[in-house]
C-alpha cells in the first residue's frame, strides 16, 4: 500500500479514536430534560408532570433551565435563579428584550433557573397538577425561608451536583415575591433554614459546600407584616429590621384583597392544617381588624420570623447585592428595601451593597424604560463581577436614585442622583408648620376622592380636582419655592388622647393653583399610638414641586378602599403640627 494512503489511514484512526471523549462533551441535560436551540440559547423545560422536580421534601416543582447555545457538560458554568411574582409562573421572564430575562442572561454566558413556586401552576397550583404524588402537601407558604426559598438552594444545588452550575458562582434575582425570595437568599447567603426555623450549613445533594455568590432583588419587602398592615414609623427603625413599632397598624386593604385573590386561584393550605401557611386564616382575622388579640400578634409574628429578611439573622454579612425598591410602589414602598440597605451598612460596613431607588414598582410605580435600563445594566454588572470575576467591584454603600416624572408614560424619571446613604440624597428641608386646632374624625375626608386614589391601576400624574378641604380633616399648606423632594417626610402632631382605633392617614399633595387640580406625590397610614402625640412618616418619593405651586399635607381618619376603615369611631383634635420634607437643595425653606 502507498505510504501516502498508510498515512491517511492512520491519521483517520486517530480521529476516529478521538471521538468518544468528544462526544462526552456534549449538551447538558439539566434535571434530566433535553434541550433544544431556541432564539440563538438552548431552553431545557420540564416536559410534562411526570419531569417535575421534586424539592426537598419531595413536592415537584416545574422548573426550566436556560443555557448559552455552546454550553456542554465539559464546563459548569455561572448560574443565575431568576424567580417570579406572586400569581406568575416560570415562563415571566423568559424571553424579552428588555436586558432582564433568562433569554438575556443565557446570552451573556448564565446558565438561567426558572422555577414555578410552589402552589403556583404546575408546581401543585393547579388541580390536574396536584394528582401527583408529593403534592399532597404542596401548597404555597408565603416566600418561607423554610420552603420557598430551600426551595431554590435545593434546585441551584441539584445543578451543582450535575456539573451544570459552578459551585462558587451562583446568584439570584427576581421580582416582588421572587425579590422577597431572592432576599432572603442574600441573607442566608451560606445557610438553609430547616422546618424548625434553625439554620444549617447550604450543601448540594451531594454535600458540596455552597454559598449564594450574588443577589439582585427587585421590588421585595423586607418584612412582610410591616408591608400588608403598616403603621406608618417604619422608617425610624434601624439596625434591627426584626422591630415592629407598637401598636400594630392598618390593613393595606385594597392590595391583600387583591394578593388574595390571586393566592386562592392557586393551592392555600387547608384552614388550620399548617400554622406556618394558614393564609386563609390570616387572612381572615386581619380583615376583622382592630383591636388586635393574641392571634392576630401570633400571625404577625409568624411572618416577621420566617417569610422575610427580618426574620434572618446576619452571620458575617449578606451576599453581595443590590436592593431595587420604588418611590411609588405602594405595595413595597423603598422604606422596604432601605432597612435592609442600613441593616447592612450598619452590621457588616466592609459587605458589598446598592441599593436602587426610582419611580418604579407595582402601582403605582411607572417604570420608565431608561430609567430600568440603566438599573438592569447595574444589575448584570453585578453578576459578572461576582458570578464571573469580570468588572468592578460593588462599593460597599452606593445608592441610585431616580425620581417621579409626569406623564406616567415618560420614557425616564428625573435624576439620578447619588450617595453612600439615604440622608445624603437630601441637601436641606422644607418645613411646614401650624395649630390647627381641628379635629380627624374617623368619617372624615372625601369618599370619592379617597376612590379615585386606590393605588390598584392608578395614574398619579392624572390631575385630579383640587376642592377645599373635606370635613373631618385637616390640611397644611405652602407655597413652593420651588424644589425637589428627597426622600421621606415627617409629621409631628400633638393632639388629644383617643382610642386604640384611631388611624391618620397622610397625603402629600401637589397643587396647580392655575388649574385648580393636584396629583398625589406621597401617602402613608399610621395607627395613633397610646398618649398624645404621634410621628407619622411618609413613605417617600423623589418629585419636582414647581415654583408657585402649592405643598398640600393632607391628614384624614379614612381612606377607603386602600386602607381598611378603623372599627367604631374616634375624634382626633390636633393642637399643633410640624412637617419636615427632605430636599435636593440645600438649605431651610
Amino acid at each position: 500500500m502507498h505510504i501516502k494512503t498508510l498515512l491517511a489511514l492512520a491519521a483517520l484512526a486517530v480521529g476516529l479514536a478521538a471521538l468518544p471523549a468528544a462526544a462526552s462533551a456534549a449538551t447538558p441535560t439539566p434535571f434530566g430534560h433535553a434541550c433544544t436551540p431556541q432564539d440563538g440559547v438552548l431552553a431545557c423545560p420540564t416536559p410534562d408532570l411526570a419531569g417535575r422536580v421534586p424539592s426537598f421534601d419531595g413536592v415537584p416543582l416545574d422548573v426550566d433551565v436556560w443555557l448559552p447555545a455552546n454550553a456542554d457538560t465539559s464546563t459548569p458554568l455561572p448560574t443565575i435563579d431568576m424567580i417570579h411574582g406572586w400569581g406568575g409562573d416560570k415562563t415571566n421572564f423568559e424571553n424579552s428584550a428588555d436586558g432582564y430575562s433568562a433569554q438575556y442572561y443565557a446570552r451573556k454566558g448564565y446558565a438561567v433557573v426558572l422555577s414555578t413556586a410552589r402552589g403556583f401552576g404546575a408546581s401543585c397550583g393547579t388541580a390536574a397538577s396536584r394528582t401527583s404524588p408529593g403534592c399532597d402537601k404542596g401548597w404555597i407558604h408565603l416566600a418561607d425561608s423554610r420552603y420557598e426559598v430551600r426551595d431554590q438552594q435545593t434546585l441551584l444545588g441539584m445543578l451543582v451536583d450535575e456539573g451544570i452550575a459552578k459551585a462558587n458562582a451562583l446568584g439570584a434575582t427576581g421580582v416582588s415575591y421572587g425579590g422577597g425570595t431572592s432576599l432572603q437568599m442574600a441573607y442566608l447567603k451560606n445557610r438553609v433554614r430547616l422546618p424548625d426555623g434553625s439554620y444549617a450549613p447550604w450543601t448540594s445533594p451531594n454535600g458540596t459546600p455552597l454559598s449564594l455568590a450574588a443577589a439582585w432583588p427587585r421590588w421585595p419587602w423586607s418584612d412582610l407584616a410591616d408591608a400588608l398592615v403598616p403603621n406608618g414609623r417604619t422608617w425610624l427603625t434601624s439596625g434591627n429590621l426584626y422591630q415592629y413599632a407598637s401598636p400594630l397598624g392598618v390593613e393595606l386593604k385594597s392590595y391583600q384583597d387583591g394578593l388574595y385573590a390571586l393566592g386562592a386561584a392557586n393551592f392555600l393550605a387547608p384552614i388550620g392544617v399548617d400554622p406556618g401557611s394558614d393564609i386563609q386564616t390570616w387572612k381572615a382575622r386581619i380583615d376583622q381588624g382592630e383591636p388586635f388579640d393574641a392571634k392576630a400578634k401570633s400571625y404577625e409574628a409568624e411572618l416577621h420570623s420566617f417569610h422575610g429578611a427580618g426574620g434572618i439573622t446576619l452571620n458575617g454579612g449578606p451576599s453581595p447585592l443590590i436592593i431595587q425598591n420604588g418611590w411609588t410602589d405602594d405595595l413595597f414602598p423603598a422604606w422596604q428595601g432601605v432597612r435592609p440597605y442600613q441593616q447592612v451598612r450598619k452590621a457588616s460596613p466592609s459587605t458589598p451593597i446598592g441599593l436602587q431607588l426610582g419611580d418604579l414598582g407595582h402601582d403605582r410605580g411607572a417604570n420608565h424604560p431608561k430609567d430600568n435600563a440603566a438599573f438592569n445594566a447595574q444589575g448584570l454588572a453585578l453578576f459578572d463581577r461576582y458570578l464571573r470575576g469580570t468588572g468592578p467591584a460593588l462599593k460597599a454603600g452606593t445608592i441610585t436614585a431616580y425620581g417621579a416624572s409626569c406623564p406616567k408614560s415618560a420614557a425616564a424619571g428625573i435624576g439620578p442622583w447619588t450617595a453612600a446613604t439615604v440622608a445624603g440624597l437630601a441637601k436641606g428641608t422644607l418645613s411646614l408648620s401650624a395649630t390647627p386646632k381641628k379635629t380627624i374624625t374617623s368619617a372624615g375626608g372625601d369618599a370619592n376622592l379617597a376612590k379615585q386614589i386606590n393605588p390598584l391601576g392608578l395614574d398619579a400624574c392624572k390631575p385630579l380636582a383640587a376642592g377645599a378641604a373635606a370635613p373631618g380633616t385637616i390640611v397644611l399648606t405652602k407655597t413652593s419655592p420651588g424644589f425637589t423632594l428627597m426622600g421621606s417626610g415627617t409629621i409631628t402632631l400633638k393632639h388629644s388622647k383617643t382610642s386604640a382605633t384611631a388611624q391618620i392617614v397622610a397625603r402629600l399633595w401637589d397643587v396647580d393653583p392655575k388649574t385648580k387640580t393636584q396629583r398625589l406625590v406621597d401617602r402613608s397610614v399610621t395607627r395613633v399610638p397610646a398618649g398624645a402625640t404621634t410621628t407619622i412618616r411618609y413613605n417617600g418619593n423623589a418629585w419636582r414641586f414647581a415654583k408657585g405651586h402649592r405643598v398640600k399635607v393632607e391628614l384624614v381618619g379614612r381612606d377607603a378602599p386602600t386602607y381598611r376603615p378603623s372599627n367604631g369611631s374616634f375624634s382626633l383634635r390636633v393642637m399643633s403640627a410640624k412637617v419636615s420634607l427632605p430636599t435636593r437643595e440645600a438649605g431651610r425653606r
